[in-house]
């Protein structure tokens, strides 16, 4: 009987409040809401519609405009998710008679004390900001940070770069500990492939078949292959060779497609050509004794 007359009292008392509850203010509430919403929602417009001038609609291959698009855009929306959401509490906390002024004082105090416990986390930005303004690297980019971390960028804030590695891990890096990058898939790339052969074959003859293959695949793979493949030179003689050196010029991040598809052309057209790679020999003496 206590519970149910204290739940009955807890009820009417929030009733009554409801109908005291000034309808102006559940107005200005309403209009804070709606401009927070609409500035959102012209932000994500805003992005998209950068994000789609700079498309170039060119299948696999994106440009750097449309990866720094991308990435600028991810950035900017969670930064303004964040600046609204604390401009919507605050003006309810001062639509409702709080006073904001101790509590923006107190949280610039605390925020000066957590700025002395919280280097990293400004390292952090710091770095994140000099990144993006740079453009050291974006989303869509292969990287390699300081050797260990390899992988497609899948997202980038200020404070955190996400990788995405070959076998799918997603690594969470904190901007402020990146202080070396190797981007490998900056505006263009270059397939380097050295291809071993045999004293007994002619080197002349094996490199006008190499630049043939180059010639063929430029010709096949146009929007992969910028340049024909070019012929180094001997690069090294081994034991049961020697080894010549390519090097072709490809879109960005197309190297490696590119090498295995040259690699499976030169099998093809060796074997065609009844060219015969080295075969490791070794000579084992058998010494019997007397």
């Amino acid at each position: 009987m206590t519970m149910s007359f204290l739940v009955n009292t807890t009820w009417i008392s929030f009733v009554e409040w409801l109908r005291e509850f000034d309808k102006t203010r559940t107005f200005k509430f309403a209009v804070i809401l709606l401009i927070c919403i609409t500035i959102l929602f012209i932000v994500r417009l805003s992005v998209k519609a950068v994000r789609r001038i700079v498309n170039t609609h060119h299948g696999d291959i994106t440009t750097d405009a449309e990866r720094r698009a991308a990435t600028l855009g991810a950035v900017i929306n969670n930064t303004a998710k964040v600046l609204l959401v604390v401009f919507f509490l605050l003006a309810t906390i001062h639509e409702f008679g709080v006073s904001i002024g101790p509590l923006l004082a107190g949280a610039s105090i605390a925020g000066v004390a957590l700025g002395f416990g919280a280097q990293a986390i400004v390292k952090d930005v710091l770095n994140g900001f000099f990144l993006l303004m740079e453009n050291q690297f974006g989303v869509g980019d292969i990287i390699n940070i300081e050797g260990s971390h390899i992988g497609t960028v899948e997202r980038m804030t200020l404070r955190v770069t996400t990788l995405r590695d070959l076998e799918g891990r997603a690594h969470f890096i904190p901007n402020g500990t990146i202080e070396r990058v190797i981007v490998l898939s900056k505006e263009f790339a270059r397939a380097l492939l050295d291809v071993e052969i045999g004293f007994e074959q002619d080197v002349d003859r094996i490199s006008s078949i190499l630049e043939e293959i180059g010639q063929e695949m430029l010709r096949d793979m146009p929007d992969k292959v910028l340049e024909p493949l070019g012929v180094m030179g001997v690069e090294a003689i081994t034991h049961s060779g020697y080894i010549i050196r390519t090097l072709t010029k490809t879109a960005r991040a197309c190297q490696w497609e590119v090498t295995r598809e040259l690699r499976r052309r030169i099998l093809i057209r060796f074997r065609a050509e009844g060219v015969k790679v080295p075969v490791p020999q070794r000579l084992v003496w058998n010494k019997t004794p007397e």
